[in-house]
């Protein structure tokens, strides 16, 4: 069931946080330069973007938003102007690396090759009914374990690649507080699927997934007051995890975590993640609430889209967490008009 992934039908979305991209898409070059790429602004930034010549690139501004999108009351500011790319591709894939990532060195020093590894996760089969205990039984010297069952052997397609990263781990602010200097410098040569009703955190570092089946559930739903520019102040891409996991489990589709692996840069002393701790201390909380009820929800069997799927899951959302605080009803709202956001952007580039 393998699928033929040509470069054409690729985007890598990137997020910009910071205006001088020179030395990050230089470090990217040998891997992006095949590519379209899709560049937002953040539209909180005021400095001009630097990005250095021979790339096949657009990039979006703040103004750009606003003669596409009109009137909305989603908040594309910070981490959550990806989403606006993933919005505007036309493209049947979509590689989203943050700006603050480069390429990764293997346990052999070769620089990893992250968007390949993505487009190999998605163009080969998830397993998320029956859990290989050899990792992906589809990559290279790896097969399916004595008892896997051969009618299970097909599997599902993948739809979303979730990626690791080395040096600064992706901790909460709590954890950042008390272990500052951490830092992850295992690489681990593997991929496996995430098995059907887990529910896991999915991070925007560093992701692949296929936009025609799954992008309107990749959402920026979630939104904490006060949040911050750190990535560890955000829970967005968290929300936006759950929702996507839940979709695929409805639809049958795969979802893999592991390889690739990208290289984030520097941290946060411990004064800077006890701020962060401050903002989003209410996000750490929130997920107590948030966690029991994803697991919970079930879908009827009308929905057999993504948007069916999230329109779906925002009324559950209202309903069921909406009462417990108003942060939640925000993110059904902003589900519903993300949808509608998705259908008339869509139809704007048909």
């Amino acid at each position: 069931m393998s699928l033929n992934i040509e470069d054409n039908e690729v985007d890598i979305v990137i997020a910009a946080l910071r205006s001088d991209l020179t030395a990050f898409m230089e470090k990217w070059r040998p891997f992006f330069s095949r590519f379209h790429l899709i560049i937002i602004k953040d539209p909180d930034m005021e400095e001009d973007l630097q990005i250095p010549p021979g790339f096949d690139h657009q990039v979006f501004t703040k103004s750009d938003m606003a003669q596409i999108l009109g009137a909305t009351s989603i908040n594309f500011s910070g981490h959550s102007c990806r989403y606006f790319g993933y919005l505007v591709s036309r493209k049947k894939y979509i590689v989203s690396i943050d700006d603050d990532c480069l390429p990764a060195r293997d346990n052999t020093g070769t620089l990893v090759d992250a968007v390949a590894q993505h487009i190999v996760n998605l163009k080969t089969p998830a397993t998320p009914f029956f859990f290989n205990t050899l990792y992906d039984p589809f990559c290279k010297g790896a097969d399916f374990v004595r008892g896997f069952p051969f009618s299970l052997r097909n599997g599902v397609e993948c739809v979303l690649s979730c990626g690791l990263w080395l040096n600064i781990a992706d901790y909460d602010a709590p954890t950042q507080v008390v272990k500052p200097n951490d830092r992850n410098v295992r690489y681990v040569d593997a991929v496996m699927t995430v098995p059907v009703r887990a529910m896991m955190p999915v991070s925007g570092i560093n992701i692949g997934f296929n936009r025609e089946l799954l992008g309107p559930a990749l959402l920026p739903g979630l939104r904490l007051a006060g949040e911050g520019k750190q990535r560890w102040e955000t829970m967005e891409d968290i929300w936006c995890g759950l929702c996507t996991k839940v979709v695929c489990d409805h639809l049958g589709l795969g979802v893999k975590s592991g390889l690739p692996y990208v290289w984030r840069g520097d941290g946060v002393d411990a004064q800077g993640a006890m701020e962060s701790l401050k903002r989003e201390w209410e996000g750490v909380k929130l997920m107590e609430e948030v966690v029991p009820f994803f697991q919970s929800v079930r879908l009827p069997r009308t929905a057999v889209t993504a948007e069916d799927c999230v329109i779906e899951m925002a009324a559950m959302v209202k309903e069921q967490l909406g009462p417990l605080n108003p942060v939640f009803a925000s993110a059904a709202d902003a589900m519903v008009e993300w949808v509608k956001l998705w259908k008339a952007v869509g139809s704007q580039g048909a």
